[in-house]
């Protein structure tokens, strides 16, 4: 079995492009006066077509359209590329096409049209249900516009998402407690719950390290919310499959699955990664970063993308860290045909003291080890 029919085969559509940048990401967004979305769009798909010729003959399961803000592309835009995609690949009965939306009034009014291009799954970017965090947080939408257009995906396709964003700067256990709860009363399928997270290069980062950013939840404190979040979501039937995500039972998202088993899926856009493998083995691809680089390249065929191959030892240590972030855990031996080996002795350890569970050549984090995955990951390929 090749590795993406094992982990399966998605497209990942990286839209540069957003009307303000949000303090807290880190993510590959720029805002920028005008976008020529016609030269965008004939780009995309000639990258795309480039990509096409080296994956041939294989089972397309995924479309995601990720950003910066891919609810400003054109709906002819999306129209295009799904059509061209699922002409190169044999589309999946059950082809999964996500886009990320931002949930103001005008993107919403284009959802309609999305759906019409293909789409038939929304993850709407709600990140907050006050309205003095939303502005905290840089959002350009209030709470109340946030669940209008929830509303409108939901009247337009039931596979719909949201994020919310907890342990923000003085936000207490039990006021996310009343939040999440009154989330929990309208959300469709699907939901993902982030700890806010300070990151290097970003405005939160630079005020965080002039100490203007007070608030913030130490340890124990961001304990109790996740734990508030585990037990809430539990309650509500949404289990947690991933360190972040909660569904419905079979309403996962099956795009992000194919990262979390290690499948392989196709990158296209500024930044964008993929994870390709090929009979020369398998490979890391990432695009040129800023959208005008990436333009001017994407006239030569597959000249906007680095491929970087990986050696086993970094494929069975990739697999590992993404896989143990699932509550299914990481398939041992698939594991080891990668060529991964762990240090015995910690595992021991680690399962002694309860932090991960080991049977039938699967290995789990419990759920007091989902706490302190980073560590255990540095521990469990160490030596």
């Amino acid at each position: 079995m090749e590795n993406w029919q094992r982990g399966g085969f998605g497209l990942y559509v990286h839209w540069p492009f957003c009307a303000a940048k949000c303090p807290y990401c880190d993510f590959n967004s720029h805002v920028v006066p005008a976008v020529d979305q016609a030269r965008w769009r004939t780009a995309l798909l000639r990258d795309l077509a480039a990509w096409a010729e080296r994956t041939p003959g294989r089972v397309l399961g995924s479309i995601f359209f990720g950003g910066g803000t891919p609810s400003l592309m054109a709906p002819e835009t999306v129209a295009a590329m799904v059509a061209a995609a699922r002409g190169y690949w044999i589309p999946a009965n059950d082809l999964e096409v996500t886009l990320e939306a931002n949930p103001t009034s005008v993107e919403a009014d284009r959802f309609a049209a999305f759906v019409a291009a293909g789409v038939n799954r929304f993850s709407v970017g709600l990140q907050a249900l006050d309205d003095t965090d939303l502005r905290r947080l840089g959002r350009l939408h209030t709470a109340a516009e946030g669940r209008r257009a929830f509303e409108v995906a939901r009247d337009l396709t039931e596979r719909v998402s949201f994020d919310l964003i907890y342990a923000r700067q003085d936000q207490s256990v039990a006021a996310w407690e009343v939040e999440l709860t009154k989330a929990l009363d309208f959300a469709g399928e699907h939901l993902s719950l982030y700890q806010l997270t300070i990151e290097d290069g970003t405005a939160f980062g630079a005020r965080h390290s002039a100490g203007r950013l007070p608030g913030l939840p130490d340890e124990d404190r961001a304990v109790d919310l996740w734990a508030v979040t585990q037990d809430a979501t539990q309650n509500s039937g949404f289990i947690r499959y991933e360190t972040s995500n909660h569904a419905r039972t079979g309403a996962e998202a099956r795009h992000n699955l194919i990262y979390w088993r290690g499948g392989d899926w196709v990158g296209i856009g500024p930044g964008a990664h993929g994870r390709l493998t090929l009979p020369e083995g398998r490979f890391a691809t990432e695009a040129l970063r800023m959208p005008q680089d990436w333009l001017q390249a994407a006239d030569r065929p597959m000249a906007t993308t680095r491929m970087d191959r990986l050696r086993g030892a970094d494929a069975a240590e990739e697999y590992l860290l993404m896989s143990l972030r699932m509550v299914e855990g990481t398939d041992l031996r698939h594991f080891r045909s990668l060529g991964g080996s762990l240090n015995e002795q910690e595992v021991l350890q680690l399962t002694t003291d309860g932090f991960l569970s080991f049977e039938q050549d699967r290995l789990r984090t419990t759920e007091a080890g989902a706490l302190l995955l980073d560590t255990i990951l540095a521990r469990l390929v160490s030596g």
